[in-house]
């Protein structure tokens, strides 16, 4: 047992020789080569004929790949979270019905309606004008059946009565089980861009949910295959009871037709001490629904050391594996975002070097994703005139202190200058440790060539009205 665990573990221990029994109790195991493995224990008293505790048995679950999962998507979800609240694109997202259910800062900001006067409220009804409400539902009922839409442009007033113009990405946003719940909705204020400039930042993020697992089942059969051991868990998943499954042949009861062969090959290799470890399999509960179990089969023996039977110690991973389908399902949509974004997107680690490059940086800087991948981003990409200022703010992100609206050039690979507003934001692992930072750019470049042309014309006009032979007054 781990140091930090020892005396919790003893006070676990002693608790069920005086007959507290235990459950569910969660301490760190070291193994012979120094690994350590979180194990979920359910401890209990063993006692002899006559009722006397002898000792203490305990059955665990080995639950670091669990807590790893979880942990990994809790910061997924984190990551998610914080990129869709401080997003430079407005972003919202609605229910089935049409309801919002998202509405991050930046439509908060571009609207003027706060999330508390938006959440709750039908999109359409109340914040698209009247011609263009058939449209803007016909894209959301598309993206509630599956058919996800890109750069579909409409209007929307401000709560001061200002027009904007929107071009939005309609994406589905589904559950664990892939069922439809709603649309996610990242948008461009092209208002400006209709005016001034080509375009400007978006970014779409997904949320996902996590489940736990159960405890592990326990079972034994004979040496014919009957079953001698039937434990809580093995009851609980399948709904038999104790007394339903003892004496009943497993494999012919209890084991999905497709895994009868091999289930038997791994009992009959175990009686024949040959043991397996990891071996998974699907269980049949008493109503019909199946369980994926991951099975380590061993050997049962008497006093003289024969075979009598196998014991079977089992992990519910029936949800771990939706858990992991949910995840990799929210990590391919993460990098179709991403990597489809109008606004350019990267990535760097702790040491600087370009992890994340996506298709519109490459668009807008010249350089592909494999030019760009595993080179500094500030000795690369960043003029030296602002290699300071640009590696503060990374520097800032990379303990947490993250950053918004900065301004800096970059240069294209065939030598052109693009000004970026930049939003830096810390990237995290699964232990919450900072693995990096993620960069949402806009390409403010048009925008700021028109204000300095603006500029000019203001004070040409101002030295005119000084020096005019005539008297001028506002």
């Amino acid at each position: 047992i781990e140091p930090d665990h020892k005396s919790s573990v003893s006070d676990v221990l002693y608790n069920v020789i005086a007959g507290t029994e235990t459950a569910n109790f969660e301490f760190v195991l070291k193994s012979k080569h120094g690994d350590t493995f979180t194990v979920l224990l359910n401890a209990t008293t063993r006692r002899d004929g006559k009722g006397n505790v002898t000792g203490v048995v305990g059955v665990g679950q080995d639950i670091t790949a669990l807590n790893q999962v979880l942990a990994e998507s809790k910061r997924v979800a984190d990551d998610l979270t914080r990129l869709i609240d401080t997003a430079n694109a407005p972003i919202f997202g609605i229910d089935t019905c049409g309801n919002v259910t998202e509405w991050n800062t930046m439509a908060s900001s571009l609207l003027g309606y706060s999330k508390e006067e938006a959440v709750g409220k039908h999109l359409v009804q109340r914040f698209i004008t009247e011609e263009f409400k058939a449209s803007v539902s016909e894209v959301l009922e598309s993206a509630l059946s599956g058919q996800e839409t890109a750069n579909f442009e409409f209007p929307m007033f401000t709560k001061f009565g200002e027009r904007r113009d929107i071009l939005l990405n309609a994406t589905t946003r589904r559950g664990p089980n892939g069922e439809v719940t709603g649309v996610i909705g990242v948008g461009q204020d092209i208002t400006q861009i209709r005016e001034i400039t080509k375009e400007q930042e978006r970014v779409a993020d997904d949320l996902s949910r996590l489940i736990e697992s159960a405890n592990a089942p326990i079972f034994g059969v004979d040496l014919n295959g009957m079953v001698t051991e039937w434990n809580q868990k093995a009851a609980e998943i399948s709904a038999y009871s104790k007394q339903e499954a003892v004496g009943r042949n497993l494999v012919q009861n209890f084991i999905q037709p497709d895994y009868r062969n091999s289930v038997s090959v791994v009992l009959k290799n175990a009686l024949e001490g040959n043991e397996t470890a990891n071996f998974e399999f699907v269980l049949k509960s008493k109503h019909g629904a199946a369980f994926t179990v991951l099975l380590n089969a061993t050997a049962r023996r008497d006093g003289k050391g024969n075979v009598t039977g196998v014991v079977g110690v089992g992990q519910d991973i029936t949800e771990l594996n939706q858990v992991l389908a949910a995840s990799k399902r929210v990590a391919d949509d993460l990098t179709r975002l991403i990597d489809t974004a109008n606004a350019p997107i990267f990535g760097i680690d702790t040491a600087g070097k370009v992890t994340e490059w996506n298709a519109k940086a490459s668009s807008l800087l010249g350089y592909s994703k494999d030019e760009a991948m595993g080179q500094n981003l500030v000795q690369r990409f960043i003029t030296e005139e602002f290699k300071s200022s640009v590696d503060e703010v990374l520097a800032r992100a990379l303990i947490g202190e993250e950053t918004a609206n900065f301004e800096l050039p970059m240069f294209t690979k065939f030598g052109e200058r693009r000004e970026i507003l930049l939003n830096a934001t810390t990237r995290r692992g699964p232990n919450d440790e900072v693995t990096g930072v993620i960069g949402v750019g806009q390409d403010i470049t048009q925008i700021r060539e028109i204000t300095k042309e603006q500029e000019r014309v203001a004070d040409d006009l101002s030295r005119l009205i000084e020096s005019a032979n005539a008297p001028i007054f506002g």
